[in-house]
């Protein structure tokens, strides 16, 4: 089984293969509970606010990173995402906390905006380091890997420059040792597409994939990805796969609004997303 403990907004697994199992999610500060991996909605995921005081948050996910190592044992391989809400004096203390437990990686440990921030973070812990979900172009990624500064490379095809501008970074990384975790929090065209990178790349460490393919959004993509036993892989088809109905999407199409959480922590103070 594959657990995530994760900053991100959902129910998340990670594998290359995808295994199905259970997935425990940790927001800095939220906790989900134990859920099965296949297809729980977002909205119906029970949540547990435990503070966004960056030392109470930290000290939380430890309690659960503790619990879920005992639970799964040593072949559960696990996650962590901070989503960039600590600042670095914080992620080093807990870190070294979190070594015991064996993470494969911990995610955007620090701000995303100073890539250089990240040569102070690596001489100080001695974890995997996963960071670049939230850069829009190939250029931010040039610092951290010519001087080899994370392990995994968390690209977003989507707002990287698709494909193209994915592989150049994926090979890129390639000549440092350093594998790809393609960063997918959206729907089955952005999953098709990183899959199909991950099919076509050597260094590969895990895909993300919130929901498992061909379970939702089934009116408007009735053609996804494949998946059997854990495992998901492109269709022998054109393209992607993915077939796109053109007149189911016009019914439901709506106004588009929203925004991104505005998280407060304890005080009433604005914390980073």
């Amino acid at each position: 089984a594959a657990i995530c403990i994760s900053g991100t907004l959902g129910l998340i697994a990670w594998a290359v293969p995808i295994e199905a199992g259970m997935a425990i999610v940790l927001w800095i500060g939220i906790v989900i509970t134990a859920q099965a991996f296949t297809a729980t909605p977002r909205a119906h995921a029970p949540a547990v606010v435990i503070g966004l005081l960056p030392g109470v948050a930290a000290w939380g996910a430890l309690m659960v990173k503790g619990g879920v190592r005992a639970a799964g044992g040593p072949d559960i391989q696990m996650t962590f995402d901070v989503h960039t809400r600590l600042d670095t004096a914080h992620v080093v203390q807990m870190c070294k906390e979190l070594e015991q437990f064996k993470p494969f990686f911990i995610e955007d440990p620090i701000r995303s905006e100073n890539q250089g921030s990240y040569r102070n973070l690596r001489r100080q812990i001695n974890l995997p380091i996963a960071a670049g979900e939230q850069w829009a172009t190939k250029w931010p990624f040039r610092e951290v890997i010519e001087e080899d500064l994370i392990d995994y490379a968390r690209i977003d095809l989507c707002i990287v420059g698709g494909i193209t501008e994915a592989l150049k970074i994926t090979h890129w990384a390639e000549t440092h040792y350093i594998d790809i975790v393609p960063h997918n929090p959206l729907g089955p065209v952005s999953a098709a597409a990183c899959v199909a990178l991950c099919m076509a790349s050597t260094n590969v460490g895990v895909q993300e994939m919130p929901r498992r393919p061909g379970s939702y959004a089934t009116e408007l993509f009735p053609q996804q990805l494949e998946w059997a036993d854990g495992y998901s892989w492109c269709p022998d088809a054109p393209g992607l796969g993915v077939e796109f109905d053109i007149e189911a999407a016009e019914h439901a199409a709506i106004d588009p609004g929203g925004s991104m959480p505005r998280l407060r922590r304890n005080d009433g103070a604005l914390t980073n997303w």
